[in-house]
């Protein structure tokens, strides 16, 4: 062989992995989404546009294939294997439950997980900093911010001695977690904690005959999907509350402190498109959130007749008046 012909065959050969790659990368792939909150919240648009921008398009290159609990634990496992029978090149998960179906359903199928509590204690990952297996993402929690939830809500006046901690226990596997933290911060805040689980519509009412006190609503999908019951009680009671998501101040709840949900899904959306072009969800470091906003609705704050101090409205991101 001359040199003319050794320089053709390893260009040749060069040629090969790129080729290949070119054609995998015009190849339409498959994302599975599993959720167990209400789409609203978490919403298939917003996925799409973080896709997007990644280059990322259905009836393109892109097939997203849907799963939603609408905050509801018990479907979650069979909307699983749903999407595990598809057999998709990632996966989704959207909340505790739906990474716990997932996960043990394969340890191959890359997952990226969203809106997730402590995916350590939970033994979904190894460590942050190298996950290890086939799954990584972004945590909607950080150790600290249960007790900031407490603090901010013992700053209103008439002072609150009393919490009410909501949360259910099927959808909130992580709650335990939260009220060790709230626990701690409430014996320097000098407030008494008391866990209110809910389940049901039932229980949800009966939490408008708590006349003294806060209530401290948990990351949970289910009190999400059960919102307007749940503000209908805390409005009964007529009492101060701290919400996980903006979402319920909008919709008449005092105070909220918590992640960027779309920031969230925008965050999700850059890991699942380096794992679809070659990254090993092993090699990519679990993230905390980094961004936290606080919304204050003076409207109810009257309403119910508390006041909110001038040091927790100059943080806030957003008063409604």
């Amino acid at each position: 062989m001359n040199r003319r012909e050794l320089l053709a065959l390893l260009g040749t050969i060069t040629a090969l992995p790129r080729s290949a790659l070119a054609q995998q990368s015009n190849a339409t792939r498959r994302l599975g989404v599993l959720s167990v909150t209400a789409d609203e919240v978490i919403s298939q648009t917003r996925l799409a546009e973080a896709l997007a921008a990644h280059g990322w398009k259905e009836r393109d290159n892109l097939k997203v294939d849907w799963r939603s609990g609408a905050g509801d634990r018990a479907p979650l496992a069979r909307l699983a294997d749903e999407l595990i029978a598809l057999k998709p090149d990632i996966l989704l998960a959207i909340g505790t439950p739906s990474v716990d179906e997932l996960c043990q359903r394969t340890a191959t199928i890359p997952i990226v997980f969203a809106v997730i509590t402590d995916p350590v204690s939970q033994g979904f990952v190894k460590n942050l900093a190298h996950p290890g297996g086939n799954i990584t993402g972004f945590t909607d929690y950080d150790g600290p911010l249960a007790g900031k939830w407490l603090e901010m809500l013992t700053q209103i006046t008439p002072p609150v001695r009393r919490v009410f901690v909501v949360y259910n226990p099927a959808t909130a596997p992580f709650a335990p977690l939260m009220l060790r933290t709230i626990e701690d911060a409430a014996r320097t805040l000098g407030v008494t904690v008391e866990p209110a689980p809910v389940h049901d519509a039932a229980s949800i009412a009966a939490l408008a005959s708590r006349k003294d006190g806060g209530l401290l609503v948990l990351p949970d999908f289910f009190t999400m999907a059960n919102r307007a019951h749940l503000l209908a009680a805390i409005h009964e009671a007529r009492l101060p509350a701290m919400f996980w998501s903006r979402t319920f101040v909008d919709e008449g709840g005092l105070m909220s402190y918590s992640t960027d949900t779309a920031e969230q899904l925008r965050r999700a959306a850059s890991y699942i498109d380096r794992i679809l072009r070659g990254a090993q969800a092993a090699d990519l470091p679990v993230q905390n959130p980094t961004k936290f906003e606080l919304a204050i609705n003076l409207k109810t704050a009257k309403a119910i007749g508390v006041t909110i101090p001038a040091s927790l409205l100059a943080t806030a991101n957003d008063v409604i008046e």
